[in-house]
């Protein structure tokens, strides 16, 4: 499973259901980690299909970090500013379908 960090404050929001999006720059570092998880197209590394994976978010690095696994989807569009993307800039974007298990 795909474990990801993230910080608090979008941690909190995603869990009380305000935000429904996480991001992560287009990057190689990204596209290596992402590629084990979801499908993704060999003629331009962008990921293909709408495979739900689970992907656990943690807040913090430490072994009893707070985190919670999710259902999601992943895509590639830009994001919403208000949960942290830059205007116009595309972003490997993780829907947040579903939240399974938490852990605070």
């Amino acid at each position: 499973m795909l474990t990801l960090p993230i910080k608090k404050k979008w941690f909190d929001m995603i869990l009380s259901g305000e935000k429904t999006e996480e991001y992560r720059e287009i990057k190689p570092y990204w596209t290596k980690r992402f590629e084990k998880v979801f499908e993704f197209a060999p003629w331009d590394g962008y990921p293909i299909g709408d495979d739900a994976r689970e992907v656990m978010f943690r807040n913090g690095y430490g072994k009893n970090a707070p985190s919670f696994t999710a259902i999601c989807t992943l895509d590639v569009s830009t994001g919403k500013e208000e949960w942290g993307a830059k205007t116009g800039k595309q972003y490997f974007v993780l829907k947040i379908l579903e939240i399974k298990e938490v852990s605070l």
